[in-house]
């Protein structure tokens, strides 16, 4: 049997937020993975370097963490009024799938450079800021990424800085559009505050919500924490994120995400669980002092059965949106009565999120939720597949 050489994708990666992923614009993978959706899930998975029984990633582009196990696919739109669909997959490290039920709210923060990059959006102006209208495919909600243009090309460099990043960079904002239809249920439970049984656990009070990504928000004193935690103090702790994976999936259940707990195991990246707790000073995993007047609450969260080391986008927006209706968990938290926006303590600092919530009888409509991020080229070029990866 002669040797079979490997083979390139043109493929470009980048820096979202507190995230990082490989991207690829859709015409550019081989066309067998444009059309076949396994094809396509063995290349993106091997060129991140899943599934690794070392769960190390050495062998790929992912970082073997939750935050940087990602593949990105970017294309022309044919939903009206948009100029890309994005799809995001989320890819398991140590087991053979990739999760494509939600959105990584950081990397689309670099949907649209990406998207003006490949040239993917018309009329973008030689300065100012360019609206790239991002359809996401997933979730099927639209993003609206505000992109900084100077001289012609994405300003990327500028002077704003985001916790759990050590480099500043141009400032990018970010609307997430009506991110729960008014057709769809904002608590899938009908309550603003649920028990919730966890077999084998406890009965806990919970917040269930599906605005950004579906989110179940526990009290951290009620579960043993104080709420100022960093990853050290849940992530090596097995028996602790076995039982959060156990509210996951009960959560999971309550909310209708799932049917079955088996189901569970495929469906990784939805729902989150986090835990909230009023303001209180505390040192970040950087070793910087944040006293409790600079935030609301601190919210804490796990992505793929791991504390998250700052906060995923799509939970931001959870966490906006829960923060703006009194009578929630995370209002409470935050010291409850109207808002419009809040800022939250997370493992690295703390992030402002924003949200314009009306109510209509009995029912919250989510007009948008709002962030800023940032993000950046880190390499575009080639990456090389080992021959026969598809088969």
């Amino acid at each position: 049997m002669s040797y079979k050489k490997q083979f390139t994708v043109k493929a470009t990666y980048m820096r979202g937020g507190t995230s990082k992923g490989t991207f690829f614009n859709i015409e550019d993978l081989p066309k067998e993975a444009q059309v076949d959706t396994i094809k396509r899930n063995k290349l993106l998975q091997r060129i991140v370097g899943s599934p690794d029984i070392y769960k190390k990633q050495m062998d790929g582009m992912g970082g073997a963490s939750s935050s940087t196990s990602k593949a990105i696919l970017v294309g022309k739109s044919d939903v009206p009024e948009h100029d890309v669909d994005y799809y995001f997959g989320q890819v398991s490290i140590d087991k053979n799938f990739m999760d494509w039920s939600g959105n990584c709210g950081n990397l689309s923060s670099a949907v649209g450079p990406f998207a003006i990059k490949e040239g993917l959006v018309k009329n973008v102006p030689d300065n100012g800021i360019c609206c790239v209208r991002i359809w996401q495919v997933n979730i099927k909600k639209t993003i609206l990424c505000y992109v900084q243009m100077e001289d012609g090309i994405v300003k990327e460099m500028g002077d704003y800085f985001i916790d759990g990043i050590s480099f500043s960079a141009e400032e990018i904002q970010l609307e997430f559009l009506e991110p729960v239809d008014a057709s769809e249920e904002l608590f899938p439970t009908g309550n603003l505050i649920d028990d919730l049984e966890v077999p084998g656990v406890g009965i806990f009070k919970a917040t269930m919500i599906t605005a950004g990504i579906p989110t179940i928000f526990l009290n951290a004193e009620e579960i043993g924490y104080k709420g100022s935690e960093l990853q050290g103090d849940i992530n090596s702790d097995k028996e602790a994120l076995e039982r959060f994976e156990k509210i996951r999936i009960a959560g999971a259940l309550k909310m209708g995400l799932i049917t079955d707990p088996k189901e569970a195991l495929t469906k990784q990246h939805t729902p989150k669980v986090a835990f909230v707790s009023p303001a209180q000073d505390f040192i970040t995993s950087s070793s910087k002092e944040v006293k409790a007047q600079e935030m609301d609450l601190h919210v804490r969260a796990l992505s793929m059965q791991q504390l998250h080391h700052a906060m995923m986008g799509t939970a931001s927006v959870a966490i906006g949106v829960a923060a703006c209706i009194p009578g929630t968990l995370v209002n409470i938290a935050s010291g409850g009565g109207e808002k419009n926006t809040v800022t939250f303590g997370h493992p690295s600092g703390t992030i402002k999120v924003g949200a314009t919530i009306k109510k209509v009888k009995d029912k919250f409509i989510v007009e948008k939720a709002s962030m800023s991020r940032s993000a950046r080229i880190i390499m575009h070029g080639f990456v090389h597949v080992p021959a026969g990866t598809m088969d």
